[in-house]
């Protein structure tokens, strides 16, 4: 505009001032404009909004029935399992963590509900409705049980059950509730859950050749979509539980999976150990994807198993414990666990020291995810600090059982067989049957492996234990 034309009746003086004035005023109104349309498309980060964006992604991997020295980190010696090897270097690997139970349904129990899972009446694997009966145990998980998915989905996380669930649905069990009732926002399960993913359950069983996605893809099947999961919700924290059903027998390999496997091993243990292997593999995977999206730094993984190994071929994967899958001895409750989390899980850390156990992690996770705690009591203790590098002595005793009659449930053979309860406190160990008789007491401190049984030497500490895991016992429904 010319100051000459746009105010005639001026001096050219005044009309120079003017000019200025109206500029200065038009980009004062240019500049309000903007930002009154900026914070309308860009609207300021909240306080809140802020805070979620720092809390940690949290995916939590659960092998299936994979042993306490099955990986190598742990003292396999036949297979490799250089990615979860990689896992433990970069993160935190615990000697100490327990299981709820030496069996899959209540051991996912206590993992989803930070309880004991007898106080939801699981106390085997879940089944038919009669076999359920036969056990004294309910149909399925009781959606009014607290549920770490839950309380992470009421404080902003997203969430998704990825994987097997085996707390209700399959068989004749066709009431169990949805993935929603426990908090899981997407869901891709296997056949022993309420809703069965279509690409793996093309019959009314737990695997067929006829599923879309095979046996042997299934893990990588469910890395996919862990991956798209966090990929479709970057920026908002995510809860992901991530559960295979490797290495659970039937194992079936791909021919291309079994190949590197040698030809001199008996069938059955190279089925395993190809199987193993391509576990391995899809975790590496797992973590390789994380770093590329560059959620490394901000997502907390963890891996450990439901319970111990069935068959353990001798003993091989349990190494030094005694026991397998179906036992309270150590080899079918002492699990492998390792936590990865770069700049915050310590790195090439080993906690000997710690005793964790799968009723801890509700309570330690809600502390990390900055969760409010559910008006339940919970039978675990809040240990998060275990898991950035500082060590813990526990202020309650652990306890276990399995087995509430003979003939309902299944028993490993021979010196494996435990009795039905189990109760750990500092150093000491005792195992008792429901009806007090058959006491057995470790010193687990010399004697991890349980073999000298010296209930008779330490009369006044088994008095002591028994008391308490009896009267805990009666306390169960």
């Amino acid at each position: 505009m010319s100051v000459g034309t746009s105010f005639p009746w001026m001096p050219c003086s005044q009309k120079r001032s003017c000019y200025r004035r109206h500029l200065l005023r038009g980009f004062a109104t240019l500049a309000g404009l903007l930002v009154t349309l900026g914070g309308a498309v860009f609207p300021p980060l909240s306080a809140e909004s802020a805070e979620l964006a720092n809390r940690p992604n949290i995916v939590f991997i659960l092998a299936d029935d994979l042993g306490s020295a099955d990986l190598a980190c742990y003292g396999n010696r036949d297979v490799p399992t250089p990615r979860l090897d990689r896992m433990a270097a970069e993160g935190t690997r615990f000697t100490q963590y327990y299981c709820g139970s030496p069996i899959c349904s209540p051991s996912r129990t206590s993992l989803t509900t930070g309880m004991y899972p007898g106080r939801w009446r699981i106390t085997s694997f879940l089944q038919t409705k009669k076999g359920n009966r036969d056990c004294g145990q309910a149909d399925f998980l009781d959606p009014a049980a607290p549920s770490l998915a839950r309380i992470l989905k009421s404080a902003g996380y997203k969430t998704a059950h990825i994987g097997k669930w085996h707390m209700g649905g399959g068989r004749d069990v066709d009431d169990a509730p949805k993935f929603a009732a426990y908090g899981f926002d997407e869901h891709a399960g296997t056949w022993e859950s309420p809703e069965p993913h279509a690409d793996i359950t093309a019959t009314d069983w737990i695997w067929s050749e006829k599923d879309k996605v095979k046996r042997h893809d299934r893990t990588a099947f469910f890395v996919d979509r862990t991956l798209d999961f966090l990929k479709r919700h970057k920026g908002q924290p995510c809860y992901v539980n991530l559960w295979p059903d490797d290495v659970h027998t039937p194992w079936v390999p791909s021919d291309e999976q079994l190949g590197p496997q040698a030809a001199s091993v008996p069938e059955q243990q190279r089925k395993y150990r190809a199987v193993l292997a391509e576990l391995d593999r899809q975790v590496g995977r797992l973590l390789d994807g994380i770093k590329e999206m560059g959620l490394d730094d901000h997502t907390l993984v963890l891996f450990t198993s439901d319970n111990g190994a069935l068959p353990t071929f001798g003993g091989k994967r349990s190494v030094n414990f005694r026991g397998s899958k179906l036992s309270l001895y150590e080899g079918g409750i002492r699990m492998p666990f390792i936590a990865h989390w770069p700049g915050r899980v310590p790195a090439g850390r080993t906690d000997a020291e710690t005793v964790l156990s799968a009723v801890d992690l509700f309570p330690s996770l809600c502390k990390l995810a900055g969760a409010p705690l559910p008006a339940a009591a919970l039978d675990g203790e809040e240990l998060s600090g275990a898991l950035l590098g500082q060590s813990f002595q526990r202020r309650q005793p652990l306890m276990w059982e399995y087995g509430r009659n003979a003939t309902s449930f299944a028993y490993p053979q021979g010196r494996d067989k435990s009795p039905n309860l189990a109760v750990r406190d500092g150093r000491w160990k005792l195992l008792v049957n429901a009806d007090g008789s058959g006491a057995e007491l470790y010193d687990l401190s010399s004697d991890a492996g349980e073999a000298k049984n010296v209930a008779e030497q330490q009369p006044e500490i088994v008095k002591r234990l028994r008391e308490v895991v009896l009267a805990w016992r009666k306390s169960l429904p």
